[in-house]
This record gives C-alpha cells, structure tokens and sequence, in this order.
C-alpha cells in the first residue's frame, strides 16, 4: 500500500468518524482548505504592501525598519508553511480530490516559504552579523551590498510566489467546489 493510500483511508475513516459525530457541516468541509489560504494570503498582502513600506516611512532609521520586517517576516513565512499543509490536510478530509492546480500552488506556497526561512533568512542575517557598518553606509559597488541586495531580492520574490501559489489553489479550490 502506497504512503497516498493509507493517508486516503486515514483521511476516509476520519470523514466518516465526523460524519456520524457529526462534528463539520458537510457544506463546509470543502470551504475551510480555501478559507486558511485566504487568511494567510490577507496577512502576507498586508505585510507585502502596508507593513513594510510604512516602518520605512515613519520609523526614524531604515536600521530599524528593517529589524521590524526581520522580525515579522518569519511569522509570515512559517505561518505560510503551516497554511499550505493545513490545506492540503483539511482538503483530504473533506474527500476532496486537489486539482493539479491546487497541488501545485500549495507546493509553491510551501517550498517558497520554506526556502525563504530555512535558506534565505539565514543568510541575511548572518550578513547583516557581519557588516562592519550600516548597509547604506556601504558604498552600492560593495560586495556585502550587492550580496545583500541580492538576497533582499530573492526574499522578495519567493514571497511573491508563495502569495501566488496559495491565489492559485484558492481560486482552483473554490472553482472545483463550484463544479461540484
């Protein structure tokens, strides 16, 4: 028996456990995977468009500013992580089938934030460590700048995907309920 089988018959004998306990609405069984990616999608949109850009604009150094964000961040990131494997979780017990859709933009949700924390966060940090100076004191053609820049840059996008990934298995989520 594959590792799928055993967690569709784990997922199945779940189902049936609360179907006769009668613990979820069957209509609502189908909605909560959408509903966790839409809260964790609100709370990345705020951090990728208000939060960040505020504690630049209002907070007296971009030091700061940035130690704000290196702090949120992470909350972001592995509340992504756990969204994406909750959903997946959740739709397997509601006796969904995810479209390849959904699959794959709950991986990309996972992996990119998995790799922004486990990876990239790291590395930030462990440059930050290491700079000798503010990083805008350090001249644009310094190498820890440029490297800094960089994974900023990366950082950034594989937010981006992760917001992607979890629009995409939202949307294919609730367009595959609406068939049904």
């Amino acid at each position: 028996m594959t590792a799928g089988a055993v967690a569709a018959a784990a997922a199945r004998r779940v189902r049936e456990r609360d179907d006769r306990d009668g613990r979820t609405p069957a209509p609502m069984r189908g909605a909560l995977a959408p509903i966790v990616l839409a809260i964790w999608l609100g709370a990345a949109l705020l951090m990728a468009t208000t939060v960040g850009q505020a504690a630049f604009a209002v907070l007296p150094t971009r030091q700061l500013a940035g130690a704000l964000v290196g702090r949120i961040l992470p909350v972001v990131f592995v509340s992504g992580i756990v969204a994406g494997v909750l959903a997946h979780v959740l739709s397997l017990r509601a006796g969904t089938r995810p479209t390849w859709v959904a699959r794959l933009g709950g991986l990309a949700l996972v992996g990119a934030c998995l790799v922004a924390q486990a990876i990239v966060a790291p590395k930030i940090e462990s440059l930050r460590a290491s700079l000798p100076a503010v990083i805008e004191e350090l001249p644009a053609s310094d190498p820890q700048r440029q490297t800094f820049g960089r994974l900023h840059g990366i950082s950034v996008a594989l937010l981006g995907l992760a917001m992607l990934g979890a629009t995409a298995t939202i949307v294919s989520s609730l367009r595959a309920r609406h068939r049904t």
